[in-house]
């Protein structure tokens, strides 16, 4: 018993947090969104899958949801772009390679809070570097808070810029677990570093991209800090909604309308839509090394 009880034994630590901080909120959340759970009185009634009905008929959901994915897609997609184009260039032989590899992470410790200030002072309307800037080529002053295209745009040059780094050096540890004698043979072969890289770097660092693909999906579909700070700490997302993420919408409805059972059916959708985001980008990332 000594030898078989004491690995499970060990193990536990693990298994007991996770049901404590995991499991059961999950299966709480899953309860609460049967129910009309009104959060300021505690007062639950068992509606069945009416909750989830009303979501999915509910025009402000669908809008935090376009809202959500055109976020997800404006910031991940040249984030991750970027973080392999930077991580190539960090993976070549320069001169203060490690000051520049430890630059690329001092976004990362910056906190959330002030770079949404910063970003946000930088998109002011009147006195924004970013509109002084365009005036420059003649345009006028944008009000990036007021239109889906513009505070999209602003929210994910806030997330690029925290992340992008992030990312990279995720690339260059993959990158460096490749063997330098494949870059050496392709190239007495006449191979050029372009070739080098679509046909060595991506295949080989394939599982790294899935992971960063993974996390990035799920934290793009999560957005919550950035879109609130930009909207001075506001959950309604702009006073048409056009920067409400999922997130805000489902504290929105959960603590300040006090309608818990529907922000837990909301919780749940956002859950199966983050399923949805990231098995769509596991196909689509397992074709850039050839796999079929």
């Amino acid at each position: 018993m000594d030898l078989k009880a004491t690995p499970y034994f060990l193990i536990s630590p693990y298994f007991v947090l996770f049901a404590i901080f995991g499991l059961f909120p999950l299966v709480f959340t899953l309860w609460v969104s049967l129910h009309d759970y009104e959060l300021a009185g505690g007062d639950a009634k068992f509606t069945g899958l009416e909750n989830y009905a009303k979501l999915l008929a509910d025009a402000d959901f669908w809008n935090a949801v376009i809202n959500t994915v055109g976020i997800f897609v404006l910031a991940t997609v040249p984030q991750l772009v970027l973080a392999l184009m930077l991580a190539n260039a960090l993976n070549k032989r320069l001169r203060g390679r490690l000051f520049f590899r430890l630059g690329v992470l001092i976004p990362l410790v910056t906190s959330v809070v002030a770079v949404a200030i910063v970003f946000t002072q930088l998109f002011g309307r009147d006195f924004g570097l970013v509109n002084w800037l365009l005036s420059f080529f003649g345009a006028d002053h944008v009000n990036w808070q007021n239109a889906k295209w513009s505070s999209w745009t602003a929210i994910a040059t806030m997330v690029d810029w925290r992340w992008t780094g992030y990312n990279a050096i995720i690339y260059l540890a993959g990158m460096q677990t490749i063997p330098r004698d494949l870059y050496e043979a392709a190239s007495i072969d006449g191979a050029t570093p372009r070739r080098q890289f679509w046909s060595i770097t991506l295949p080989m660092i394939r599982p790294t991209i899935i992971f960063t693909v993974f996390v990035s999906t799920i934290g793009g579909l999560t957005l919550f800090a950035e879109p609130v700070m930009f909207g001075s700490n506001r959950m309604d997302g702009g006073s048409t909604g056009q920067f409400q993420t999922i997130a805000m919408y489902i504290v929105k409805q959960g603590f300040r309308d006090f309608d818990y059972g529907y922000a837990a059916a909301a919780a749940w959708l956002l859950f199966f839509l983050i399923l949805v985001g990231v098995s769509i980008n596991y196909l689509f990332v397992r074709r850039i090394g050839g796999s079929k």
